[in-house]
């Protein structure tokens, strides 16, 4: 089985990805299987530029096929911030309390009809003897005026998703992961993924 190493620390991700990829013979490992790898500072201008770094510094380490992403929240009324920024909104140390409470003050004066908003996904695939492979996913919805349900992380409790009636924290996880920008940028790269990167080869 051919072995690649998603560039994070977080077990959700790890898990989500090994599931979509068990069927090419492939077999996903974290960071945490390469303590030497330090953390990677996200210093790019755009989702893109992101993912590629990270996933180049993690080829680079280890010699295998890496993946990362970079994602975040784009909120038109404010020219798609908070963006790369999503994660340090209110700061380097922010929590998603702070950056919630930061979001909703800046969009206190904004109408329910101009809170569209989305969440990106950048995905990006580096390995050997080819380009890298990106892949991206997208997830619309608006921003509510106060937060709702308990699930999910980040800016979700803020996030309604005017198709189905509930923010995404208030989303059970198969019903996130069928709507989420994250899981689609996975299924678009998985849509990509080269036949010799595939077990069957190794």
């Amino acid at each position: 089985m051919n072995r690649i190493v998603l560039s994070t620390r977080n077990q959700g991700k790890i898990a989500e990805l090994n599931a979509m990829l068990k069927d090419f013979g492939v077999e996903a490992l974290g960071l945490d299987h390469f303590p030497e790898i330090p953390e990677i500072e996200e210093n790019g201008l755009t989702f893109q530029e992101n993912a590629l770094l990270k996933a180049e510094t993690v080829n680079q380490a280890t010699g295998l096929i890496a993946v990362a992403d970079d994602s975040g929240l784009e909120v038109d009324a404010l020219d798609g911030a908070p963006g790369v920024f999503s994660a340090r909104y209110s700061g380097l140390q922010a929590t998603d309390e702070q950056n919630n409470t930061k979001l909703l003050n800046e969009l206190k004066n904004i109408p329910p009809d101009k809170r569209s908003a989305r969440f990106r996904c950048v995905i990006a695939a580096v390995g050997p003897k080819r380009e890298p492979i990106i892949a991206q996913g997208t997830w619309e919805g608006v921003i509510a005026t106060t937060p709702a349900g308990k699930n999910g992380f980040g800016y979700d409790p803020l996030f309604f998703d005017p198709d189905l009636g509930q923010t995404a924290a208030q989303m059970d996880k198969s019903t996130k992961n069928s709507r989420s920008h994250r899981g689609k940028a996975l299924r678009n790269l998985l849509l990509a993924w080269p036949e010799e990167w595939r077990g069957d080869r190794a």
